[in-house]
Protein backbone atom coordinates (compact mmCIF):
# COMPACT_ATOMS: atom_id res chain seq x y z
CA UNK A 1 0.00 0.00 0.00
CA UNK A 2 1.71 3.12 -1.50
CA UNK A 3 -0.69 5.72 0.41
CA UNK A 4 -2.54 5.37 4.11
CA UNK A 5 -6.40 6.58 3.18
CA UNK A 6 -7.13 9.41 6.26
CA UNK A 7 -9.90 11.82 6.19
CA UNK A 8 -8.51 14.75 7.27
CA UNK A 9 -10.75 17.79 9.03
CA UNK A 10 -9.38 20.99 7.76
CA UNK A 11 -12.04 22.85 9.30
CA UNK A 12 -10.98 26.42 10.26
CA UNK A 13 -7.41 24.92 9.55
CA UNK A 14 -4.97 27.30 7.45
CA UNK A 15 -3.62 25.67 4.04
CA UNK A 16 -1.64 27.47 1.37
CA UNK A 17 -1.85 27.32 -2.53
CA UNK A 18 0.68 28.15 -4.85
CA UNK A 19 -0.74 28.94 -7.91
CA UNK A 20 -4.03 30.99 -9.31
CA UNK A 21 -5.16 29.12 -12.53
CA UNK A 22 -7.71 26.56 -13.36
CA UNK A 23 -5.99 23.79 -11.82
CA UNK A 24 -5.48 25.77 -8.54
CA UNK A 25 -9.38 26.58 -8.59
CA UNK A 26 -10.66 23.07 -8.81
CA UNK A 27 -8.07 21.98 -5.42
CA UNK A 28 -9.69 25.35 -4.01
CA UNK A 29 -12.65 24.28 -4.23
CA UNK A 30 -12.70 21.14 -2.99
CA UNK A 31 -10.97 22.83 0.39
CA UNK A 32 -13.61 25.26 0.72
CA UNK A 33 -16.12 22.84 0.49
CA UNK A 34 -13.99 21.01 3.42
CA UNK A 35 -14.27 24.87 5.66
CA UNK A 36 -10.51 24.90 5.11
CA UNK A 37 -8.70 28.56 5.34
CA UNK A 38 -7.07 28.84 2.02
CA UNK A 39 -4.17 31.32 1.52
CA UNK A 40 -2.98 31.59 -2.03
CA UNK A 41 -0.12 32.72 -3.15
CA UNK A 42 0.12 33.60 -6.88
CA UNK A 43 1.18 36.40 -9.55
CA UNK A 44 -2.32 36.27 -11.46
CA UNK A 45 -5.46 34.70 -10.69
CA UNK A 46 -8.08 33.27 -12.66
CA UNK A 47 -11.64 34.90 -12.66
CA UNK A 48 -12.89 32.06 -10.59
CA UNK A 49 -10.36 32.52 -8.16
CA UNK A 50 -10.46 36.42 -8.62
CA UNK A 51 -13.98 35.97 -7.50
CA UNK A 52 -13.45 34.19 -4.84
CA UNK A 53 -10.83 36.41 -3.22
CA UNK A 54 -13.41 39.46 -3.81
CA UNK A 55 -15.81 37.59 -1.74
CA UNK A 56 -13.41 36.96 0.85
CA UNK A 57 -13.68 32.93 0.75
CA UNK A 58 -10.10 32.96 0.31
CA UNK A 59 -7.02 35.23 1.67
CA UNK A 60 -4.70 36.06 -1.36
CA UNK A 61 -1.34 36.49 0.79
CA UNK A 62 0.87 37.17 -1.45
CA UNK A 63 2.32 37.20 -5.53
CA UNK A 64 5.72 35.77 -4.82
CA UNK A 65 5.97 32.72 -2.86
CA UNK A 66 8.13 33.09 0.06
CA UNK A 67 9.32 29.47 2.31
CA UNK A 68 7.91 31.09 5.39
CA UNK A 69 4.74 30.84 4.16
CA UNK A 70 4.50 26.95 5.00
CA UNK A 71 5.35 27.50 8.24
CA UNK A 72 1.70 28.36 9.40
CA UNK A 73 -0.54 25.97 7.86
CA UNK A 74 -1.93 22.59 7.57
CA UNK A 75 -0.52 21.70 4.29
CA UNK A 76 0.74 22.74 0.80
CA UNK A 77 -0.51 22.27 -2.91
CA UNK A 78 2.04 23.50 -5.65
CA UNK A 79 -0.27 23.90 -8.57
CA UNK A 80 1.75 25.90 -10.80
CA UNK A 81 2.90 25.41 -14.76
CA UNK A 82 6.67 26.71 -13.35
CA UNK A 83 8.35 23.29 -12.61
CA UNK A 84 11.39 24.90 -11.24
CA UNK A 85 8.85 26.81 -8.46
CA UNK A 86 7.41 23.56 -7.94
CA UNK A 87 10.44 21.89 -6.87
CA UNK A 88 11.15 24.78 -4.30
CA UNK A 89 8.05 24.56 -2.47
CA UNK A 90 8.29 20.55 -2.43
CA UNK A 91 12.03 20.94 -0.74
CA UNK A 92 10.86 23.48 1.84
CA UNK A 93 7.66 21.26 2.43
CA UNK A 94 9.76 18.28 2.80
CA UNK A 95 12.65 20.47 4.74
CA UNK A 96 9.60 21.23 7.23
CA UNK A 97 7.65 18.20 8.06
CA UNK A 98 4.37 19.41 5.93
CA UNK A 99 2.59 17.40 3.89
CA UNK A 100 2.72 18.87 0.23
CA UNK A 101 1.14 17.80 -2.96
CA UNK A 102 2.91 18.88 -6.87
CA UNK A 103 -0.23 18.53 -9.23
CA UNK A 104 0.34 16.55 -11.28
CA UNK A 105 3.83 15.20 -10.31
CA UNK A 106 3.02 11.91 -8.25
CA UNK A 107 7.08 11.73 -7.21
CA UNK A 108 6.34 14.69 -5.70
CA UNK A 109 3.67 14.64 -3.24
CA UNK A 110 3.18 13.29 0.39
CA UNK A 111 -0.24 13.13 -0.30
CA UNK A 112 -2.67 12.80 -3.01
CA UNK A 113 -6.39 13.81 -3.76
CA UNK A 114 -8.49 10.83 -4.51
CA UNK A 115 -11.48 11.03 -6.77
CA UNK A 116 -14.70 11.80 -4.29
CA UNK A 117 -17.98 10.42 -4.24
CA UNK A 118 -19.46 13.05 -1.80
CA UNK A 119 -22.58 12.15 0.11
CA UNK A 120 -21.77 14.19 3.34
CA UNK A 121 -21.53 12.28 6.06
CA UNK A 122 -21.08 9.53 3.61
CA UNK A 123 -17.79 9.66 2.12
CA UNK A 124 -16.04 7.05 -0.37
CA UNK A 125 -12.65 8.35 -1.84
CA UNK A 126 -10.76 5.88 -4.70
CA UNK A 127 -7.41 6.09 -5.39
CA UNK A 128 -4.78 4.91 -7.96
CA UNK A 129 -1.39 5.84 -5.66
CA UNK A 130 -1.43 8.55 -9.13
CA UNK A 131 -0.72 6.11 -11.36
CA UNK A 132 -4.14 6.14 -13.67
CA UNK A 133 -6.12 8.91 -11.77
CA UNK A 134 -8.80 8.81 -14.88
CA UNK A 135 -9.47 4.94 -14.12
CA UNK A 136 -10.16 6.34 -10.37
CA UNK A 137 -12.43 9.11 -11.75
CA UNK A 138 -14.47 6.21 -13.90
CA UNK A 139 -14.65 3.87 -11.16
CA UNK A 140 -15.95 6.95 -8.85
CA UNK A 141 -18.68 7.33 -11.60
CA UNK A 142 -19.76 3.71 -11.58
CA UNK A 143 -20.07 3.94 -7.81
CA UNK A 144 -22.24 7.50 -7.90
CA UNK A 145 -24.50 5.35 -10.16
CA UNK A 146 -24.56 2.79 -7.22
CA UNK A 147 -25.20 5.22 -4.06
CA UNK A 148 -28.57 6.86 -3.92
CA UNK A 149 -28.22 11.22 -3.93
CA UNK A 150 -29.63 11.10 -0.74
CA UNK A 151 -27.64 8.89 1.22
CA UNK A 152 -26.37 11.50 3.44
CA UNK A 153 -29.77 12.10 4.84
CA UNK A 154 -29.76 8.55 6.37
CA UNK A 155 -26.43 8.70 7.48
CA UNK A 156 -27.69 12.36 9.18
CA UNK A 157 -30.84 11.24 10.61
CA UNK A 158 -29.15 7.56 12.34
CA UNK A 159 -26.63 9.78 14.07
CA UNK A 160 -29.20 12.04 15.71
CA UNK A 161 -30.48 8.23 17.02
CA UNK A 162 -26.75 7.25 18.45
CA UNK A 163 -26.85 7.65 21.65
CA UNK A 164 -30.70 6.53 21.88
CA UNK A 165 -29.35 3.14 20.11
CA UNK A 166 -26.73 3.16 22.79
CA UNK A 167 -28.52 3.38 25.63
CA UNK A 168 -30.79 0.76 24.85
CA UNK A 169 -28.82 -2.14 23.36
CA UNK A 170 -25.32 -2.34 25.83
CA UNK A 171 -23.66 -4.77 23.69
CA UNK A 172 -21.99 -3.50 20.54
CA UNK A 173 -22.92 -6.47 19.05
CA UNK A 174 -26.57 -6.16 19.87
CA UNK A 175 -26.29 -2.56 17.92
CA UNK A 176 -24.49 -3.60 15.19
CA UNK A 177 -27.28 -6.08 14.53
CA UNK A 178 -29.92 -3.55 14.95
CA UNK A 179 -28.11 -0.74 12.59
CA UNK A 180 -27.55 -3.87 9.98
CA UNK A 181 -31.44 -4.46 9.71
CA UNK A 182 -32.41 -1.06 9.98
CA UNK A 183 -30.25 0.11 6.86
CA UNK A 184 -31.37 -2.78 4.64
CA UNK A 185 -34.90 -2.26 4.90
CA UNK A 186 -37.50 0.06 4.79
CA UNK A 187 -36.15 3.01 6.61
CA UNK A 188 -33.28 3.64 3.81
CA UNK A 189 -35.87 3.72 0.94
CA UNK A 190 -37.69 6.15 3.26
CA UNK A 191 -34.83 8.35 3.83
CA UNK A 192 -32.96 8.51 0.58
CA UNK A 193 -36.67 9.45 -1.26
CA UNK A 194 -36.72 12.20 1.32
CA UNK A 195 -39.39 11.23 3.37
CA UNK A 196 -37.52 12.01 6.91
CA UNK A 197 -40.55 11.48 8.89
CA UNK A 198 -41.37 8.10 8.02
CA UNK A 199 -37.82 7.01 8.26
CA UNK A 200 -37.99 8.69 11.45
CA UNK A 201 -41.34 7.20 12.34
CA UNK A 202 -39.67 3.31 11.09
CA UNK A 203 -36.30 3.88 13.41
CA UNK A 204 -38.42 4.51 16.64
CA UNK A 205 -40.41 1.81 15.73
CA UNK A 206 -37.34 -0.69 15.51
CA UNK A 207 -36.20 0.76 18.56
CA UNK A 208 -39.37 0.32 20.71
CA UNK A 209 -40.14 -3.64 18.96
CA UNK A 210 -36.59 -4.70 17.72
CA UNK A 211 -37.30 -8.41 17.89
CA UNK A 212 -39.62 -8.17 15.26
CA UNK A 213 -38.96 -7.99 11.93
CA UNK A 214 -41.41 -7.23 9.19
CA UNK A 215 -40.71 -8.75 5.78
CA UNK A 216 -41.28 -6.61 2.67
CA UNK A 217 -41.85 -7.16 -1.27
CA UNK A 218 -40.39 -5.49 -3.82
CA UNK A 219 -41.83 -6.08 -7.56
CA UNK A 220 -39.00 -5.37 -9.86
CA UNK A 221 -38.54 -5.19 -13.69
CA UNK A 222 -36.15 -6.66 -14.80
CA UNK A 223 -36.06 -5.14 -18.41
CA UNK A 224 -36.22 -7.07 -21.78
CA UNK A 225 -32.83 -8.84 -21.22
CA UNK A 226 -29.56 -6.61 -21.63
CA UNK A 227 -28.28 -5.99 -18.15
CA UNK A 228 -27.62 -2.38 -19.32
CA UNK A 229 -31.41 -2.12 -18.98
CA UNK A 230 -31.88 -2.81 -15.44
CA UNK A 231 -32.58 0.16 -13.78
CA UNK A 232 -30.44 1.47 -11.10
CA UNK A 233 -32.99 1.21 -8.51
CA UNK A 234 -33.37 -2.45 -9.62
CA UNK A 235 -30.24 -2.96 -9.27
CA UNK A 236 -29.91 -1.31 -5.82
CA UNK A 237 -33.22 -3.60 -4.29
CA UNK A 238 -31.80 -7.24 -5.45
CA UNK A 239 -28.81 -6.33 -3.24
CA UNK A 240 -30.86 -6.57 -0.50
CA UNK A 241 -32.86 -9.51 -0.93
CA UNK A 242 -32.61 -12.61 0.82
CA UNK A 243 -34.61 -14.34 -1.73
CA UNK A 244 -35.87 -13.59 -5.07
CA UNK A 245 -38.46 -15.52 -7.41
CA UNK A 246 -37.87 -15.11 -11.10
CA UNK A 247 -39.55 -15.58 -14.19
CA UNK A 248 -38.33 -17.79 -17.52
CA UNK A 249 -38.30 -14.29 -19.50
CA UNK A 250 -34.94 -13.34 -16.95
CA UNK A 251 -31.89 -13.24 -18.22
CA UNK A 252 -29.05 -15.33 -16.75
CA UNK A 253 -26.88 -12.21 -17.05
CA UNK A 254 -29.57 -10.05 -15.22
CA UNK A 255 -29.86 -12.87 -12.49
CA UNK A 256 -26.19 -12.92 -12.13
CA UNK A 257 -26.23 -8.95 -10.21
CA UNK A 258 -28.58 -10.71 -7.46
CA UNK A 259 -26.94 -11.09 -4.33
CA UNK A 260 -24.83 -13.68 -4.19
CA UNK A 261 -26.12 -15.71 -1.24
CA UNK A 262 -29.90 -14.66 -2.09
CA UNK A 263 -31.89 -18.01 -2.35
CA UNK A 264 -33.07 -18.58 -5.90
CA UNK A 265 -37.13 -19.72 -6.81
CA UNK A 266 -37.44 -20.04 -10.23
CA UNK A 267 -41.90 -19.32 -11.18
CA UNK A 268 -41.47 -19.11 -14.43
CA UNK A 269 -44.41 -19.61 -17.16
CA UNK A 270 -43.89 -21.14 -20.21
CA UNK A 271 -46.21 -21.58 -23.36
CA UNK A 272 -47.15 -25.40 -22.95
CA UNK A 273 -45.04 -26.13 -20.61
CA UNK A 274 -45.28 -26.97 -16.98
CA UNK A 275 -45.20 -23.59 -14.94
CA UNK A 276 -46.08 -22.57 -11.08
CA UNK A 277 -49.78 -21.63 -10.91
CA UNK A 278 -50.21 -17.94 -10.35
CA UNK A 279 -51.98 -18.43 -6.89
CA UNK A 280 -49.24 -20.54 -5.72
CA UNK A 281 -46.71 -17.84 -6.94
CA UNK A 282 -48.32 -14.95 -4.54
CA UNK A 283 -48.64 -17.13 -1.58
CA UNK A 284 -45.15 -17.73 -2.08
CA UNK A 285 -44.74 -14.26 -1.85
CA UNK A 286 -46.84 -13.79 0.98
CA UNK A 287 -45.32 -17.03 2.83
CA UNK A 288 -41.51 -15.86 2.40
CA UNK A 289 -42.58 -12.14 3.68
CA UNK A 290 -44.04 -13.25 6.80
CA UNK A 291 -41.03 -14.79 7.78
CA UNK A 292 -39.18 -11.20 7.92
CA UNK A 293 -37.38 -11.71 4.59
CA UNK A 294 -36.48 -9.48 1.92
CA UNK A 295 -38.67 -10.93 -1.53
CA UNK A 296 -37.48 -9.57 -4.73
CA UNK A 297 -40.29 -10.80 -7.14
CA UNK A 298 -37.89 -10.34 -10.15
CA UNK A 299 -40.07 -9.97 -13.92
CA UNK A 300 -38.93 -9.50 -17.35
CA UNK A 301 -39.51 -6.27 -18.67
CA UNK A 302 -41.96 -4.05 -16.50
CA UNK A 303 -44.01 -5.90 -13.83
CA UNK A 304 -47.39 -3.64 -14.45
CA UNK A 305 -47.37 -4.59 -18.11
CA UNK A 306 -48.52 -8.14 -18.59
CA UNK A 307 -46.69 -9.54 -15.90
CA UNK A 308 -49.45 -10.10 -13.64
CA UNK A 309 -47.65 -7.19 -11.16
CA UNK A 310 -50.66 -6.08 -9.45
CA UNK A 311 -52.43 -9.30 -8.99
CA UNK A 312 -49.36 -10.30 -6.78
CA UNK A 313 -49.47 -7.19 -5.01
CA UNK A 314 -52.79 -7.33 -3.76
CA UNK A 315 -51.83 -10.47 -2.51
CA UNK A 316 -49.04 -8.64 -0.11
CA UNK A 317 -52.34 -6.09 0.53
CA UNK A 318 -54.71 -8.41 1.76
CA UNK A 319 -51.85 -9.94 4.03
CA UNK A 320 -50.92 -6.67 4.93
CA UNK A 321 -47.44 -6.77 3.61
CA UNK A 322 -45.16 -3.54 2.90
CA UNK A 323 -43.76 -3.55 -0.98
CA UNK A 324 -41.84 -1.63 -3.20
CA UNK A 325 -42.54 -1.39 -7.02
CA UNK A 326 -39.44 -0.41 -9.27
CA UNK A 327 -40.56 -0.35 -12.78
CA UNK A 328 -38.57 -2.05 -15.84
CA UNK A 329 -37.81 -1.25 -19.46
CA UNK A 330 -40.88 -3.10 -21.01
CA UNK A 331 -39.96 -5.46 -24.23
CA UNK A 332 -42.01 -3.09 -26.56
CA UNK A 333 -39.54 -0.35 -25.79
CA UNK A 334 -36.69 -2.30 -25.47
CA UNK A 335 -37.06 -4.63 -28.37
CA UNK A 336 -38.19 -2.57 -30.66
CA UNK A 337 -35.37 -0.03 -29.92
CA UNK A 338 -32.27 -2.60 -30.27
CA UNK A 339 -34.41 -3.50 -33.23
CA UNK A 340 -34.57 0.11 -35.04
CA UNK A 341 -38.02 -0.08 -35.42
CA UNK A 342 -39.46 3.61 -33.70
CA UNK A 343 -42.96 2.79 -32.41
CA UNK A 344 -44.01 5.98 -33.73
CA UNK A 345 -43.07 8.20 -36.41
CA UNK A 346 -44.65 11.66 -38.08
CA UNK A 347 -44.68 9.72 -41.36
CA UNK A 348 -46.06 6.32 -40.33
CA UNK A 349 -48.08 5.72 -37.04
CA UNK A 350 -49.35 8.60 -34.43
CA UNK A 351 -50.10 5.98 -31.82
CA UNK A 352 -48.94 2.63 -30.10
CA UNK A 353 -50.95 -0.43 -29.01
CA UNK A 354 -49.57 -2.71 -26.64
CA UNK A 355 -51.85 -6.45 -26.25
CA UNK A 356 -51.42 -9.81 -25.50
CA UNK A 357 -51.29 -12.78 -27.90
CA UNK A 358 -53.17 -15.26 -24.93
CA UNK A 359 -56.52 -14.71 -24.91
CA UNK A 360 -58.57 -13.90 -22.20
CA UNK A 361 -60.35 -17.21 -19.70
CA UNK A 362 -63.65 -15.48 -20.46
CA UNK A 363 -63.25 -15.79 -24.20
CA UNK A 364 -63.83 -12.32 -25.03
CA UNK A 365 -62.03 -11.16 -28.58
CA UNK A 366 -60.32 -8.20 -28.68
CA UNK A 367 -61.78 -5.46 -31.10
CA UNK A 368 -59.83 -6.67 -34.40
CA UNK A 369 -61.89 -3.57 -35.71
CA UNK A 370 -59.71 -0.83 -33.52
CA UNK A 371 -56.55 -2.91 -33.93
CA UNK A 372 -56.61 -3.20 -37.82
CA UNK A 373 -56.53 0.44 -37.96
CA UNK A 374 -53.41 1.45 -40.36
CA UNK A 375 -52.19 4.50 -38.47
CA UNK A 376 -50.82 3.09 -35.18
CA UNK A 377 -48.44 0.23 -34.58
CA UNK A 378 -49.48 -3.27 -32.93
CA UNK A 379 -46.67 -4.25 -30.22
CA UNK A 380 -47.46 -8.09 -29.42
CA UNK A 381 -46.27 -9.38 -26.34
CA UNK A 382 -46.62 -13.46 -26.01
CA UNK A 383 -47.79 -13.19 -29.98
CA UNK A 384 -46.35 -16.10 -31.66
CA UNK A 385 -48.58 -19.09 -30.58
CA UNK A 386 -51.47 -17.43 -32.07
CA UNK A 387 -49.74 -15.63 -34.88
CA UNK A 388 -51.66 -17.27 -37.83
CA UNK A 389 -54.84 -16.34 -35.69
CA UNK A 390 -53.61 -12.71 -35.37
CA UNK A 391 -53.01 -12.19 -38.65
CA UNK A 392 -55.77 -13.98 -40.24
CA UNK A 393 -58.25 -11.55 -38.04
CA UNK A 394 -56.33 -8.52 -38.86
CA UNK A 395 -56.43 -8.96 -42.52
CA UNK A 396 -60.34 -10.07 -42.31
CA UNK A 397 -60.99 -6.34 -40.35
CA UNK A 398 -59.06 -4.25 -42.82
CA UNK A 399 -55.36 -4.18 -42.63
CA UNK A 400 -53.79 -4.79 -45.47
CA UNK A 401 -51.97 -8.08 -46.01
CA UNK A 402 -48.65 -6.12 -47.12
CA UNK A 403 -48.52 -4.50 -43.87
CA UNK A 404 -44.90 -4.55 -42.76
CA UNK A 405 -44.63 -6.72 -39.76
CA UNK A 406 -41.21 -8.29 -37.79
CA UNK A 407 -40.72 -10.56 -35.01
CA UNK A 408 -37.71 -10.03 -32.17
CA UNK A 409 -36.58 -12.86 -30.96
CA UNK A 410 -34.48 -12.57 -27.86
CA UNK A 411 -34.54 -8.72 -28.01
CA UNK A 412 -32.15 -6.50 -26.69
CA UNK A 413 -29.52 -9.95 -25.67
CA UNK A 414 -26.47 -10.61 -27.49
CA UNK A 415 -28.17 -13.51 -29.81
CA UNK A 416 -31.22 -11.15 -30.39
CA UNK A 417 -32.44 -12.40 -33.92
CA UNK A 418 -34.85 -9.52 -36.13
CA UNK A 419 -37.44 -11.05 -38.91
CA UNK A 420 -39.16 -8.86 -41.27
CA UNK A 421 -41.44 -9.48 -43.72
CA UNK A 422 -45.64 -8.91 -44.36
CA UNK A 423 -48.81 -9.50 -42.73
CA UNK A 424 -49.70 -12.59 -44.51
CA UNK A 425 -46.50 -14.25 -43.57
CA UNK A 426 -46.78 -13.51 -39.97
CA UNK A 427 -47.17 -17.46 -38.80
CA UNK A 428 -43.77 -18.44 -40.51
CA UNK A 429 -42.20 -15.76 -39.51
CA UNK A 430 -42.92 -16.55 -35.84
CA UNK A 431 -42.34 -20.36 -36.25
CA UNK A 432 -38.84 -19.18 -37.28
CA UNK A 433 -38.22 -17.01 -34.58
CA UNK A 434 -36.27 -17.56 -31.32
CA UNK A 435 -37.82 -17.00 -27.95
CA UNK A 436 -39.06 -14.95 -26.16
CA UNK A 437 -40.37 -12.77 -29.33
CA UNK A 438 -41.99 -9.80 -29.69
CA UNK A 439 -44.11 -9.41 -32.88
CA UNK A 440 -44.27 -5.75 -34.30
CA UNK A 441 -47.20 -5.08 -36.91
CA UNK A 442 -46.99 -1.78 -38.66
CA UNK A 443 -45.32 0.67 -41.14
CA UNK A 444 -42.46 1.37 -38.72
CA UNK A 445 -40.78 -1.36 -39.18
CA UNK A 446 -39.76 -0.30 -43.05
CA UNK A 447 -37.21 1.89 -40.56
CA UNK A 448 -35.46 -1.53 -39.47
CA UNK A 449 -33.46 -1.82 -42.46
CA UNK A 450 -32.61 1.76 -42.33
CA UNK A 451 -32.01 2.38 -38.17
CA UNK A 452 -30.80 -1.00 -36.94
CA UNK A 453 -27.70 -0.54 -35.04
CA UNK A 454 -27.47 -3.30 -32.36
CA UNK A 455 -26.66 -5.73 -34.50
CA UNK A 456 -25.69 -6.13 -38.53
CA UNK A 457 -27.73 -9.71 -39.15
CA UNK A 458 -31.57 -9.78 -39.57
CA UNK A 459 -34.04 -11.56 -42.02
CA UNK A 460 -36.76 -11.22 -44.00
CA UNK A 461 -39.52 -13.69 -45.67
CA UNK A 462 -39.50 -13.21 -49.20
CA UNK A 463 -42.53 -13.93 -51.23
CA UNK A 464 -41.35 -17.44 -51.77
CA UNK A 465 -41.73 -17.70 -48.26
CA UNK A 466 -38.32 -18.62 -47.85
CA UNK A 467 -35.89 -16.96 -45.02
CA UNK A 468 -33.38 -14.56 -46.94
CA UNK A 469 -30.04 -13.67 -44.50
CA UNK A 470 -29.70 -9.83 -44.78
CA UNK A 471 -26.04 -8.62 -44.08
Amino acid sequence: MDYLPLFAELKNRPVLVIGGGEIASRKIDLLLRANAIVHIAARELSEEVSALVNDKKVLWIAKEYQPSYIDQVFFVIAATDDSVLNERVYQDAQRKFKLVNVVDDQARCSFIFPSIVDRSPIIVAISSAGTAPVLARSLREKIETLLPARLGDAAQLAGQWRDRVKQRFHRMADRRRFWERLFNGEYLHHATAGNLPQAEKLLAESLDDPISARGEIYLVGGGPGDPGLLTLRGLQVMQLADVVLYDHLVSEEVLDLVRRDAERICVGKRAGAHSVPQEETNQLLVTLALQGKKVVRLKGGDPFIFGRGGEELEAAVAANIPFQVVPGITAAAGATAYAGIPLTHRDYAQSAVFITGHCRKDGREPDWAALALSDQTLAIYMGTVKAAEISRRLIEHGRAAETPVAVIGRGTRQNQQVLTGRLDQLADLAAAAPTPALVVIGEVVHLHKHLAWFQKSSASITSSSALTPII
